[in-house]
């Protein structure tokens, strides 16, 4: 076996972090998150994504183990195919929250995504997906949109910069969700203090691992908790300046393979 890392969880954000811009994984990423296995540390996958959208990247990685999904919201069991533990965002609450935010900014554009394992993504009229990959279902209006449990609710303004419309959010919704911003066009209402440190918490206990054991890579400031919570916390190049204020170290960018820059140094 090789030598073992300093650090014995590898927790990766997916978008704009593993993946490049095309949604695929690099050789070069491959390459060295098998090392990191052969060197007896595991790499758990840390994601604002659904589980249902996240099961064909971890077939591409090969992993049969745990995944926290849905921005903490979900711990998934790829080799059960089932979901350990979930939270859901009461939909009476979340209707209420878009209300509040309508109020101040004017019309969004809601969709939502579905809780279980084969939950769907949901988008109202008018709401473009911020990665065209991913599949969604259109629904014809917004009471659509609560037909079934959900997990979270993602928003997208006309004209609004996502950093303004996720500020107006929160000073609005107050306690009814969490408001959290994990990438471009991509601001999201989830349930009421889950964020990505709660489902990584609840993996490394499952692991009988710890947060000093932890190293953590991201690039929006729905990382921060998970930086706040690891041992050490390393932003992309392309990071969200917030996060970049709050990481232990900045590596290139998703593009650039900068989470296999840091892991080879790691491993020597």
């Amino acid at each position: 076996m090789a030598a073992p890392l300093a650090y014995a969880l590898i927790a990766t954000d997916l978008d704009g972090t593993l993946l490049r811009g095309d949604d695929t994984l690099s050789d070069r990423s491959l390459a060295v998150l098998a090392r990191v296995a052969a060197a007896g540390a595991r790499h758990l996958v840390v994601t604002g994504r659904p589980a249902p959208r996240v099961r064909p990247l971890l077939d591409d990685l090969g992993s049969k183990g745990l995944a926290v999904c849905g921005q903490g919201a979900q711990l998934y069991d790829a080799g059960a195919d089932r979901l350990l533990w979930s939270v859901t965002l009461d939909r009476e609450l979340a209707e209420t929250a878009l209300g509040k935010i309508e109020a101040e900014v004017g019309q969004v554009y809601a969709a939502v995504d579905q809780d279980g394992v084969d939950g769907l993504t949901l988008i109202e009229p008018g709401y473009l997906m911020p990665h065209p990959t991913l599949p969604s279902v259109r629904v014809g209006r917004r009471d659509d949109l609560w037909c079934e449990p959900i997990s979270k609710v993602l928003l997208r303004h006309p004209a609004l910069a996502d950093d303004e419309l996720a500020a107006t959010a929160r000073s609005v919704v107050g306690s009814l969700a969490s408001v959290t911003m994990s990438g471009p066009g991509t601001v999201e209402l989830q349930p009421l203090g889950i964020t990505k440190a709660t489902g990584l918490a609840l993996a490394a206990r499952h692991l009988g691992l710890t947060p000093s054991d932890t190293i953590a890579f991201g690039d929006m400031p729905n990382d921060i908790p998970m930086f706040d919570w690891a041992a050490h916390g390393v932003a992309m190049a392309n990071a969200h300046p917030e996060l970049k204020a709050v990481a232990d170290e900045v590596t290139s960018s998703n593009e650039d393979d900068g989470i296999a820059l840091v892991l080879e140094r790691l491993l020597g």
